[in-house]
């Protein structure tokens, strides 16, 4: 992080942030996932590729598991190209593009142990290659489905937590707010979130990035069937108290939350994390509702494509800025 801090903050710096005071950049990016480069181990052991494709989004997750699939049945026609097509038989030998698109689909065959048998190798080495590729086949098929199994029955928070922040009117001052609704239809129950800040300071010269928990007006509810907004008030007990317009844009800061949550069809807790920086945070703006009735009056519409939309809001002159 950059930029200076001025202002006296009353509210004591948390050190259970699980954050050092010297760490740079942002802390949690927007998936929730920590923003740590990891050295003094190599790729292997830096990743835990389970993890990696559980975390996938499902386009990333499906053109990976097709590219590969591709890419190794490739290389085992160029293989199977290699060792001779004379060893398979069954091969369309008019030209070489007609004999490597055969050797193609045989491998492709081979690897899904499918073996629909117009070709079949002949010989010993082509033989052998032919019975690894049925058991490398075999093995990532196993792998793929266990993966797809991962996917499915891993519990998750399913929430969307709206991408910008607003300092807005609040009980004759102002709040933090943010919010968050949940876009599928899992059944979440005793919800709570905890709120933090990291805010740069300059002290001796060096830059440090002080943590401070922050308290919100409601930090538990008991379903999380609607949107939530989490509203943090700026007031004497706040490290915002006495922020101008002009601090907000000029301190370096990150608004780092986490969402614990009950998931009944689970049987299991869920959590999910964000974070909000100083760019994404719009001082003097109010969010606008977000659900309504329907038509009949019988049940209640949540448009998540409203989860960003705000209008702006005058602050009252007693919010706390020390002008």
């Amino acid at each position: 992080m950059t930029g200076g801090f001025r202002k006296k903050i009353r509210q004591k710096n948390a050190e259970n942030s699980g954050f050092g005071t010297n760490a740079s950049g942002r802390f949690i990016n927007k998936d929730g996932l920590p923003n740590v480069q990891r050295r003094g181990v190599n790729v292997f052991n830096r990743l835990s590729w389970y993890h990696t494709m559980l975390n996938l989004s499902s386009f990333r997750f499906i053109s990976y598991l097709v590219i590969a699939y591709i890419l190794i049945n490739l290389l085992f026609a160029m293989i199977y190209y290699l060792i001779g097509v004379e060893h398979l038989t069954g091969i369309d030998k008019s030209d070489p593009l007609n004999e490597f698109i055969d050797v193609f689909f045989f491998s492709s065959q081979t690897f899904t142990t499918v073996g629909y048998g117009r070709i079949a190798p002949v010989g010993f080495l082509a033989s052998l290659v032919a019975t690894f590729e049925a058991f490398l086949g075999l093995l990532t098929f196993a792998i793929a489905t266990g993966l797809f199994y991962g996917r499915f029955s891993r519990p998750r928070a399913y929430l969307r937590f709206s991408d910008i922040a607003v300092i807005a009117p609040f009980q004759e001052s102002s709040a933090l707010m943010f919010r968050l609704a949940p876009y599928k239809n899992n059944a979440l129950t005793d919800a709570d979130v905890i709120v933090s800040v990291a805010i740069e300071v300059i002290e001796n010269g060096v830059a440090k990035s002080n943590f401070y928990r922050l308290t919100t007006q409601m930090s538990k509810i008991n379903t999380l069937a609607l949107n939530w907004t989490v509203v943090h008030k700026i007031d004497e007990n706040s490290p915002f108290y006495g922020f101008s317009e002009e601090d907000f844009k000029n301190t370096d800061l990150e608004l780092i939350v986490q969402v614990r949550a009950f998931d009944e069809v689970f049987s299991n807790t869920v959590v999910q994390r964000s974070s909000y920086t100083t760019r994404e945070i719009v001082y003097g703006a109010k969010f606008v509702p977000m659900y309504y009735p329907n038509k009949e009056n019988l049940s209640t519409v949540l448009d998540l494509d409203k989860i960003n939309e705000y209008k702006k809001e005058e602050l009252p002159d007693s919010a706390g800025n020390n002008e």
